[in-house]
């Protein structure tokens, strides 16, 4: 019977010793380039909502509250029915921009038709003040002709009311200044409201994904592993001599 000689079982253990020292270096070099993958995937991720926030603050929100308060202090300065009819073309117009700006600005949906609102308001009260120019007029023409005829209590007293219709006047038209800031005010706060609950979503959103593709690489790193461990290992023929 054969005796295997001693050095060719020492050169055995060497050749299956290297053949694992490099399958761990093989490990180690595939577990440092996934690494490696990771953080570069992950930094360009930051970078990019970095630049996407960067852009976000850089965007300046448009001021669609302002077009009423505007139509408002035209509607508070006419004096004359030409100066109200002014007023209100100022409206119509903001109202047509407005609704066209609804469009490619559904963001800001929420302060558009608050301010579309307002605008159709001033509008019809634009037609009541002109009425009520209107009635001014009549009553200080009424006025001239008591002053000609010496009836002095009956312009005092249409003098009074006129004055009495003004100061009511200047009240309501203060308050809607007070009405639109507040219905701006509300429209800011919903739209603000939104967007936080958009941005939370959306970071929710992505915290998912990276945990799916960090279950995914765990997974690919783990097949990978077993496989190369299960692989066979090839061994070194030994002679044996008879």
């Amino acid at each position: 019977m054969g005796i295997q000689p001693i050095s060719a079982v020492g050169r055995e253990e060497q050749d299956e010793e290297s053949q694992y020292d490099l399958l761990a270096q093989s490990l180690k070099k595939q577990e440092e380039s996934r690494t490696s993958l990771t953080e570069m995937i992950q930094d360009a991720r930051e970078k990019a909502d970095a630049q996407r926030e960067k852009f976000k603050l850089a965007k300046v929100t448009p001021r669609y509250g302002d077009a009423p308060l505007e139509a408002y202090a035209r509607l508070s300065r006419a004096k004359t029915q030409s100066q109200v009819s002014s007023a209100a073309g100022y409206a119509r117009r903001r109202i047509a921009q407005l609704e066209a700006a609804q469009r490619s600005d559904p963001d800001h949906a929420d302060q558009i038709r608050a301010a579309v609102g307002q605008l159709k308001k001033a509008v019809s009260r634009a037609g009541k003040k002109k009425m009520e120019i209107n009635r001014e007029q009549l009553a200080r023409a009424r006025q001239k002709r008591m002053a000609r005829e010496n009836r002095r209590r009956e312009e005092q007293r249409i003098k009074q009311e006129l004055r009495r219709s003004q100061s009511m006047r200047a009240i309501r038209e203060s308050g809607y200044f007070r009405e639109t800031e507040i219905a701006n005010r509300q429209a800011d706060q919903l739209t603000a409201t939104k967007m936080e609950l958009r941005a939370q979503a959306e970071q929710l959103g992505s915290a998912a994904i990276k945990s799916a593709d960090a279950a995914a690489q765990e997974y690919a790193a783990a097949v990978e592993t077993a496989a190369a461990v299960t692989a066979p290992v090839s061994m070194p023929q030994v002679d044996v001599q008879a």
